[in-house]
């Protein structure tokens, strides 16, 4: 099922024009992958090669190495809000909680290669963890809120709490262990029929 994709932004946030935003896409796909592969100080050439672009038009994006690394993280986010949504409308809810929490599976395997960056103390990541929890945290709530509705699990779950703890259990995805962390993760949703149909205690 095709969905809107979020608005596409360069390394400031900024919206981008339809014609470059192909360029972005590009660029964003080449250095999540090129990172993975050759860890985050990998050459900016490469990454431009991969893409397909020049070295200038992806300077021109990303000014800065962070401004790449923090666009990666802010995309994949912006693509779990997007993907709540959409599993809200066409999956049970069970079903669309479930699925939603894989989903930080494949947030946290995007981090793959950039944790030497992230957790560096660079002040160009620092308001990472606040948009990252900040825009999964009301995405997650509405599944959570939808599923207990329904009878599916209890009710008496923080959002923010459970988000936390399924980004901890998907952590080894960022280390290649996707299926540990699939695992880990499944188990903790499933938990979470412990009481379903209950009053909250």
């Amino acid at each position: 099922m095709d969905v809107d994709q979020p608005e596409a932004r360069d390394g400031h946030g900024r919206p981008i024009r339809a014609d470059a935003r192909r360029n972005v896409d590009a660029l964003l796909r080449a250095a999540t992958t090129v990172f993975a592969e050759l860890g985050v100080d990998a050459p900016m050439r490469t990454i431009a090669a991969q893409a397909g672009v020049g070295v200038g038009t992806l300077y021109r994006h990303f000014p800065q190495r962070s401004d790449l690394i923090r666009a990666i993280i802010q995309r994949e986010v912006d693509d779990c809000v997007e993907a709540a949504a959409t599993l809200g409308r066409i999956a049970a809810p069970a079903e669309a909680l479930a699925s939603w929490v894989q989903r930080l599976v494949d947030l946290a395997s995007t981090k793959r290669g950039l944790g030497p960056a992230l957790h560096s103390g660079d002040a160009a990541f620092q308001s990472l963890p606040n948009y990252v929890v900040g825009q999964l945290t009301p995405a997650l709530c509405g599944l959570l809120d939808a599923a207990g509705a329904a009878g599916d699990i209890r009710t008496d779950v923080d959002a923010r709490e459970l988000l936390l703890a399924a980004m901890r259990l998907a952590a080894p995805a960022s280390d290649g262990d996707v299926a540990e962390a699939r695992r880990m993760v499944a188990l903790l949703v499933d938990g979470l029929r412990f009481r379903a149909g209950m009053p909250a205690p």
